[in-house]
């Protein structure tokens, strides 16, 4: 027992200091694509949106090459032609996003949601409790009921069977209530398709964070999860360039 508890005073802080300082990427990490500047799109540039797997990069009419962020599932298949984005603070807002109340903003609890992902987005969002992320340190708490929700948390593309208890825990939740997108699935759907999977979490309610990745890391969940409660600012996200 002495041991181990000298152990424990003896080793230096092992919890992240994000946000307060920021958390340097992995060599070689690939959060997403990020398109060049006017100069160099060239050819080997709009060829890869050809073979853009989730249909993240299109060419429009008038020759400019377009990235749609929720989409990209950062494959590195266009690492060639294009740069790789590696930072981790990927989250933006939707549309007309809900606001909480200042009184609540560092003390929020999450309704998570499955609504058919692969368990990768699961894992991260797991990892957000163990010592190294501490969630808990932030003010942030899963809760196991919607109607104690500030936050619902939804994973995986909607599937048709999962529409309607989607629908019913959002319904549960008290005002205002907040609909975080995490992951590349729930925010676009990605590659799968109907009948079976009726798109991202948008085509059933209104969403105010995406968090885009897959999976996106701890870091950049907790990212979306501050800018859902007010405590971060939104990243820059391009989403098109000029044809050169």
């Amino acid at each position: 027992m002495i041991r181990w508890f000298l152990r424990g005073v003896t080793r230096p802080r092992v919890t992240t200091c994000y946000p307060r300082e920021p958390e340097p990427p992995p060599v070689g990490f690939r959060a997403r694509a990020s398109l060049p500047s006017e100069a160099v799109i060239d050819e080997a540039a709009r060829r890869v949106a050809a073979i853009c797997l989730p249909g993240a990069l299109s060419v429009e009419p008038d020759g400019a090459l377009a990235l749609d962020e929720k989409r990209c599932i950062g494959c590195g298949l266009c690492a060639h032609a294009l740069t790789m984005d590696a930072g981790y603070e990927l989250a933006r807002l939707g549309s007309s996003p809900v606001s909480l109340s200042p009184s609540f903003r560092r003390s929020l609890h999450i309704r998570h949601v499955d609504t058919g992902s692969d368990g990768a987005v699961e894992q991260e969002i797991a990892a957000l409790l163990n010592p190294y992320y501490d969630m808990q340190r932030l003010g942030l708490f899963f809760t196991a009921s919607p109607r104690h929700a500030d936050i619902l948390l939804v994973t995986g593309p909607v599937t048709a069977p999962m529409e309607e208890p989607l629908r019913r825990a959002y319904e549960a939740m008290p005002e205002p209530r907040v609909v975080v997108a995490a992951g590349t699935d729930a925010c676009s759907g990605s590659i799968w398709t109907e009948p079976e999977v009726l798109g991202g979490v948008d085509r059933v309610l209104h969403v105010d964070v995406y968090i885009p990745g897959d999976p996106p890391t701890p870091i950049a969940l907790l990212h979306g999860l501050l800018l859902a409660s007010g405590r971060a600012g939104e990243a820059s996200m391009p989403v098109k360039k000029s044809a050169a």
